[in-house]
């Protein structure tokens, strides 16, 4: 059979990543500086250089080409998206403003929200009326339109968020507006809250809607140009784009949709775990991503990553739910936290050490790189420490400058009154604390009890870390899996077709009328199958997952029920009560049969097959030995080096160890024990 190969890549805030993969389940894999004033660069030079190390040509790479990036998230985090108006119903413009008046810290005097991508001068309000039951009091009136459209020309607005009330009930005086716009305003991005978010709570979908059409003119020509270029270099397949949910789907669906891109490498990271959750037979564990700009924490439960239908980008406070801004869109539950190998280490003003948020990232990168990066960072922490070779990162082709990295720690350490190398233990072990911080919170705040669970580790800072983070945790065990660097972009490779679909329809159980949820639900369907279908999926293997979130009448919140077979067949409300009553006991250990029950959204999730892919890691036959030594500050002692690709099944590793790759290091600390699996994986356990 002629060779056929699978392509994934990762664009993060440091590096790119890329993974080539065979039909037989080789893996070829680059990690290159991301460039950032023109991310389809870097990515197709480590495209070219997977190709190489595989004698593979373009033309082979017949089975699928996934795409992670982060340049959603980047556009929003640094206000470089598109200059964005808001539209909305007379009387409600400044709703993002306004945000829900809830406070996320209410003893704090001073409390800070995030900067609204929309400011106030591109904010406006037209006369239009839509009632909760959908019915239409005031369509908008031809002159009404014509004065916003010239704003806009005005203003020199390239893209516009239309969110009128209740236009989840009826879209219709939306897509008037957009129709008018489309003709009158040339080349103009509009992105409708009936179409991005039509849900219930007026400022969440706003604020979704918004962070779409800020993002749509930068992901879309992005997109476009990604697919020319794949094809202009003789690769055939149509490129596959991670979302945020852990599904792929195609660059169409993608582009218009950019808000359901935002943590889609982070997404990757946590479907790699689950992955590997399964190959390892473990039903939970943590993962725990360490890159080069931040750090992502994920519970995995029964081998899979949770599914939420809200999460916050850019929170002013790491930990506080309501301190960033909301979307709306189902999205992999993890956290994430500026805690990476380019995190900026300082002084703050009561002379205390810290590490991040701010990053170096690839330009000018940490000191070490020798880019013009002039302040210290965790990888020049611990190429002081000894743990980095500074003529073996990314195999010896980026040379590290040691003496550089070496006058960074020893002026931050200045200031602390200590040593360069005390300096650099010191970042260290904050940017650990930090991460595992991170880790309790996002564990507590779901009840989980983190003690004991397995720490999955991956990520190009991830290794070297990883074993600080499990002693903090009260980890079982620390896992460090082969090609740990790249895993992300891997994890691409491991999900199927996806695409998840909410409709608000507030209605008591007893009022339900049951057409019109037939024709919502329907609708829903068939929109989720044209989009797996550009995905490459077959209708017949398209598979339907139904569900409601459901609530007791008057509660704020509601719970995602599930539901086993289609509601649309029989019909029955008892059926839905019942399932919503046992998972509501199930959750808070009461139920309240004389309450009535209420539906607030219909989803609709549509998956493509599973994928069944093959992970080939050759393991050597006999158990190699270390190729040397060198000495680790951080412990003041001499670890035994080792070459990854020297270990044989069942070898053990005794700590202290350093165990390089290309990509990354695997640190094992003194009084810890690394087992060699079957897999390749790594296992670290502390000596009891």
């Amino acid at each position: 059979m002629p060779a056929s190969y699978s392509l994934a890549i990762d664009i993060g805030g440091t590096f790119t990543d890329v993974v080539l993969r065979s039909s037989a389940g080789e893996l070829w894999v680059d990690k290159c500086l991301t460039t950032h004033n023109d991310l389809l660069d870097g990515m197709f030079q480590g495209t070219s250089e997977v190709l190489r190390a595989a004698s593979a040509i373009p033309s082979e790479v017949t089975e699928l080409v996934v795409h992670a990036t982060t340049i959603v998230t980047n556009a929003v985090i640094e206000r470089k998206g598109a200059r964005t108006a808001f539209v909305t119903t007379q009387g409600f413009k400044d709703v993002l403003e306004l945000r829900t008046g809830w406070r996320f810290d209410m003893f704090d005097l001073q409390l800070e929200f995030p900067e609204q991508i929309v400011p106030d001068d591109l904010c406006f309000g037209i006369n239009e009326r839509t009632f909760a039951d959908g019915t239409i009091d005031t369509n908008i009136s031809a002159d009404a339109a014509a004065s916003l459209a010239e704003d806009l020309k005005r203003l020199n607005v390239e893209s516009v968020a239309i969110c009128f009330l209740n236009s989840y009930a009826n879209p219709s005086n939306e897509r008037a507006l957009a129709e008018f716009l489309r003709s009158s305003v040339p080349n103009i991005y509009i992105s409708l809250s009936s179409n991005v978010a039509p849900q219930i709570r007026e400022y969440l979908r706003a604020s979704t809607t918004s962070i779409n059409a800020y993002t749509m003119p930068i992901s879309q020509p992005y997109l476009t140009a990604f697919s020319e270029m794949l094809l202009t270099r003789g690769f055939s397949h149509k490129p596959m784009i991670m979302l945020s949910n852990g599904g792929i789907a195609g660059c169409k669906t993608a582009g218009a949709y950019p808000v359901r891109m935002i943590e889609s490498g982070p997404a990757a990271g946590a479907l790699a775990a689950a992955y590997f959750a399964g190959t390892l037979g473990l039903d939970r564990m943590m993962s725990f991503d360490m890159g080069g700009t931040t750090a992502k924490a994920c519970l995995i439960e029964d081998k899979k990553a949770a599914i939420i239908g809200q999460f916050e980008i850019d929170r002013i406070n790491r930990f506080k739910v309501g301190s960033g801004l909301p979307v709306v869109v189902p999205s992999v539950d993890l956290i994430e936290i500026g805690a990476g190998g380019g995190s900026i280490a300082r002084v703050d003003a009561l002379g205390l050490l810290k590490v991040g948020p701010q990053s170096a990232g690839s330009n000018p990168g940490p000191a070490c790189y020798d880019r013009g990066g002039t302040q210290p960072t965790v990888t020049d922490a611990d190429l002081v420490l000894g743990i980095l070779d500074p003529k073996n990162f990314l195999g010896g082709s980026m040379l590290l400058n040691a003496d550089k990295a070496h006058a960074e720690l020893k002026r931050l350490g200045e200031s602390l009154g200590m040593g360069a190398e005390d300096a650099a233990a010191g970042v260290y072990l904050v940017v650990s604390e930090t991460m595992a911080l991170a880790a309790r919170a996002h564990a507590a705040d779901r009840g989980v009890d983190y003690r004991g669970m397995p720490l999955f580790a991956f990520g190009g800072a991830g290794p070297m870390h990883a074993c600080q983070v499990g002693e903090l945790l009260e980890s079982s065990v620390v896992i460090f899996p082969p090609q740990a660097s790249v895993l992300s972009a891997f994890g691409t490779l491991v999900t199927p077709p996806r695409l998840d679909l909410v409709h608000t329809m507030l209605v008591r159980l007893e009022q339900i009328k049951w057409d019109d949820v037939d024709t919502k639900i329907s609708d829903m369907i068939e929109q989720a199958k044209t989009s797996l279908a550009e995905a490459g999926c077959e209708e017949s293997e398209i598979q339907i997952i139904i569900s409601a979130d459901m609530r007791y009448i008057g509660q704020q919140n509601e719970v995602n029920v599930v539901l086993r077979e289609d509601p649309r067949e029989k019909r029955d409300i008892s059926v839905l009560r019942s399932s919503f009553e046992q998972l509501y006991s199930s959750q808070y250990r009461i139920s309240m049969p004389n309450v009535a029950v209420q539906i607030v959204n219909w989803r609709v999730v549509a998956q493509g097959r599973e994928v069944k892919m093959a992970f080939k890691h050759v393991l050597e036959e006999r158990s190699g030995s270390p190729k040397g030594t060198r000495y680790v500050s951080l412990w003041k002692m001499t670890a035994d080096v080792w070459n990854r690709s020297s270990l044989a099944k069942g070898q053990i590793i005794i700590g202290p160890a350093l165990v390089e790759e290309r990509e990354t290091t695997t640190v094992i600390p003194p009084g810890w024990k690394g087992t060699v699996d079957k897999s390749g994986c790594i296992l670290a356990a502390k000596e009891k």
